[in-house]
């Protein structure tokens, strides 16, 4: 590996640490049926165990930005895998309703973390001109653990037995916890970086502007950023894409199984290869947006137009009802799912490139994770009572459409200007102007 490219092993680890995180989650989805069987559980109790993750993790996303913020990524991202894979060892474990639910409520507040301190650590390591790259790392893991998780789960549970999967995806997660905490440092501390790299890395990531802003608490901060017409204009996208791709992860089997007659084999098939495509050309996009950055001295409106662009390329779910070829359906899909999530990631870049004081990245990311979850957790609801009255998709494709191309337009509009925490001067990085067009 080259002098200046140590710095992708964190890259690559925020994708492992992402990849675990979904990993665990999609565990409980394979599971169901046989944990439904065991517990002699109803479809509402088993509803509520689905729901009892995003409980917790709606709620200790803001905390979890905070701690980020004043702890590092570092003790944060160990602490907090640890938790939620002995959480997930704890549902394999658990033998009643209430254990089981409990674990889940755990699971939430250890997964939490997960975007929040990956944000901060993007902060920390990425140069300006490499957050794209670094942000789809961190965002392409998710989709290869949903694209990955459902076969290898599956085949878990059919060798061992379903708690044994929760056991060994959780052990998974420990050695993850035990690696990061044993190698983990910032570029100020790793002893396995080139002074060369860690000179540039400190030189582009943003340092003068972490220093130009004024001492304030993180209490101020958050309110700062809640002030912030480009804070909230992020968020704001971020959920118009979240709301897609919960629609997705939540209906994706049950419209294809419903609409297009597949049995349970092929629609993991076609479920997955979405994902697949998703978290390979989310690298490319990535590192498109950096080339753009790169070669334009406007670089974080290139930026904020790729987003757009990408949206409104994710719109094309609203052609599906009206195609009937499964592999022509498939590839919109692809598309749509591809270019939405690598959108909700180049927007964690584009929060890193307008936050004026680095020290708040953490926060700042945990309410553009909220954001896209506020929508999200929306999509399975509103599907289901559109699909209740109108007997077919069409209603949740064009709902999910609108948002795109309402996120589009606020995205170009809104999230314009550095965002900043107080009336102090920001001497903006790398030379670039304070004033984004």
């Amino acid at each position: 590996m080259g002098i200046q490219k140590k710095r992708y092993l964190v890259y690559i680890g925020l994708f492992v640490l992402m990849f675990i995180n979904y990993l665990d989650r999609v565990n409980l989805s394979v599971a169901a049926k046989s944990i439904a069987e065991g517990y002699s559980l109803s479809p509402i109790d088993m509803g509520y165990i689905f729901s009892a993750f995003l409980w917790t993790y709606l709620v200790c996303l803001i905390p979890m930005g905070l701690l980020a913020d004043r702890f590092g990524g570092r003790a944060i991202t160990y602490t907090t895998l640890g938790l939620w894979s002995l959480a997930g060892i704890w549902t394999g474990a658990a033998t009643s309703y209430g254990s089981l639910f409990a674990s889940r409520l755990v699971l939430g507040i250890g997964e939490s973390a997960s975007y929040p301190a990956g944000g901060k650590i993007i902060r920390e390591w990425a140069p300006q001109g490499e957050r794209g790259l670094a942000a789809a790392f961190l965002n392409s893991g998710a989709h290869g653990g949903l694209c990955v998780g459902s076969v290898v789960v599956g085949a878990l549970i059919l060798q061992f037995g379903w708690r044994e999967s929760f056991y060994i995806t959780g052990a998974l997660g420990v050695a993850m916890a035990i690696a990061w905490f044993t190698f983990y440092r910032r570029p100020e501390q790793a002893t396995w970086l080139s002074q060369a790299e860690r000179e540039l890395i400190l030189r582009e990531r943003g340092e003068t502007a972490q220093r130009a802003t004024t001492d304030m608490t993180q209490l101020s901060a958050l309110k700062g950023l809640l002030k912030s017409p480009s804070m909230l204009a992020l968020a704001l996208t971020q959920g118009c894409a979240g709301y897609t791709l919960y629609l997705f992860m939540t209906w994706l089997p049950s419209y294809l199984a419903a609409t297009r007659g597949l049995d349970v084999l092929k629609t993991g098939l076609f479920s997955a290869i979405p994902y697949g495509v998703a978290a390979i050309l989310g690298l490319g996009l990535g590192w498109f947006s950096d080339r753009l950055l790169n070669r334009s001295i406007a670089s974080n409106a290139e930026r904020r137009k790729l987003i757009a662009v990408l949206l409104l390329l994710s719109s094309v779910i609203l052609a599906t009802p009206f195609v009937e070829s499964i592999w022509l359906i498939e590839a919109l899909i692809s598309v749509s799912l591809a270019c939405v999530a690598t959108a909700m990631a180049m927007n964690i870049a584009l929060t890193a490139d307008l936050l004026a004081d680095g020290r708040y990245n953490g926060v700042a990311t945990s309410l553009l994770i909220m954001g896209g979850n506020l929508f999200g957790t929306a999509a399975p609801i509103v599907t289901g009572y559109v699909v209740a009255a109108t007997g077919g998709f069409s209603g949740a494709f064009l709902i999910a459409g609108v948002l795109l191309l309402g996120g589009a337009v606020v995205i170009l509009s809104g999230a314009r200007n550095p965002i900043q925490l107080s009336n102090a001067p920001v001497v903006p990085a790398s030379g670039q102007a304070a004033q984004i067009i």
